[in-house]
């Protein structure tokens, strides 16, 4: 009643054994996947994390910078400024991993946030009544009286420009894993199954259990079982080749590393551009949200404190040095695996598997 190993001679194998050996070829052929994927799958995890952990340096770099800005700086405002700080912070790291969200919104809605503060605490330092209905009019008048110039838009276009590619290849990334994953777990057709067992353990029903698969018999028999797999060939190709383009962009003209620890000198222009402009913003402001209460007394608006450029350039230096050779070493182990795909069958057939160097072997039917 044998199904597969069906031979002339007296067999050792029950049905029975023959469910349990194509029970034990589908483990076997997803543990040899996983084998195989395991080094590229850990190159490309180990890159994420990488990636990830030198992005949330430089982030919490260009976040400290930032918040050291308003408390050098703009002290009256400094309590206040900390959570749109950190919200665009966060805004910006959402955009890196992938969430549906926009560098240009997360910067309009820091600014939003910005100006109502520049107002009363800069501009206008007399306000004591700063009423939610008079913060959201000062809000919304900001994106019709631009106080902040062009610098908010600067700000826009030069983050956005370099934090593309990284979102890019962030979604990249995982899109390879989820790949790799899939075919780790792709399902053996019946067919395949019958014909891995007629390969691999036929041979012990006649009690020749040292004897192996011709390299030619197993080459047929994975080709066979790893067509849809490795029909992913030319797309993988493709996907190494998006990788490469990918950190290239990152490492050319508008780098990641530089855009982020611009912020904090973006802002401080935008400030000093509203407040330079005070009489003329105050004049618009109280024609749209009317006059606000003022302290008594004279109280002329803040100094403007222009504040020099400091160069942190160890730190910097480092963790821009440290991303760009992770990159160029990813990229160059991304470049061997291009034919990962095309030359499965052929690794699957490597080493124990098959008879090398002996003058018999198992062709499916007999020692040949």
């Amino acid at each position: 009643d044998l199904q597969i190993c069906q031979h002339r001679a007296p067999t050792c194998c029950t049905k029975k054994m023959e469910e349990s050996y194509q029970a034990a070829v589908r483990r076997e052929r997803t543990q040899s996947i996983q084998a195989l994927n395991f080094e590229l799958k850990y190159m490309i995890v180990g890159h994420i994390t990488a990636f990830q952990e030198a992005f949330e340096s430089l982030l919490r770099f260009a976040e400290n910078r930032t918040s050291s800005l308003f408390e050098t700086a703009y002290r009256p405002m400094a309590k206040e400024a900390a959570e749109p700080v950190k919200e665009l912070f966060t805004d910006i790291s959402l955009y890196i991993l992938g969430a549906e969200t926009t560098v240009e919104s997360a910067v309009l809605r820091f600014f939003d946030s910005l100006f109502p503060l520049v107002y009363s605490r800069l501009i206008n330092p007399g306000i004591t009544d700063l009423s939610e209905d008079y913060t959201e009019c000062l809000r919304l008048t900001r994106q019709d009286i631009n106080p902040f110039g062009h610098y908010s838009k600067n700000m826009v276009t030069e983050l956005s420009k370099s934090l593309w590619a990284s979102r890019m290849l962030s979604q990249a990334l995982s899109l390879g894993i989820e790949v790799i994953n899939t075919t780790e777990h792709a399902a053996l057709s019946k067919e395949c199954s019958r014909a891995l067992v007629r390969m691999q353990y036929c041979p012990h029903c006649q009690g020749l259990t040292l004897i192996r698969p011709c390299v030619g018999y197993c080459l047929n028999v994975m080709r066979g079982c790893l067509a849809s797999v490795s029909e992913l060939d030319a797309q993988w190709r493709e996907f190494i080749s998006t990788l490469e383009y990918l950190a290239n962009e990152m490492a050319a003209s508008h780098e990641l590393e530089v855009a982020l620890a611009g912020i904090w000198n973006s802002i401080n222009e935008a400030i000093l551009h509203a407040q330079l402009n005070g009489p003329q913003l105050s004049a618009t402001v109280d024609k749209v949200c009317g006059q606000p209460k003022q302290q008594e007394g004279n109280l002329s608006s803040a100094n403007i404190v222009p504040v020099k450029e400091v160069t942190e350039t160890q730190t910097f230096v480092m963790a821009h040095t440290s991303l760009n050779n992770k990159r160029r070493e990813f990229i160059n182990y991304m470049k061997r695996s291009r034919t990962f795909y095309a030359s499965i069958a052929e690794r699957l057939c490597d080493g124990d598997l098959v008879m090398r160097d002996s003058s018999t072997c198992w062709n499916g039917e007999d020692v040949v």
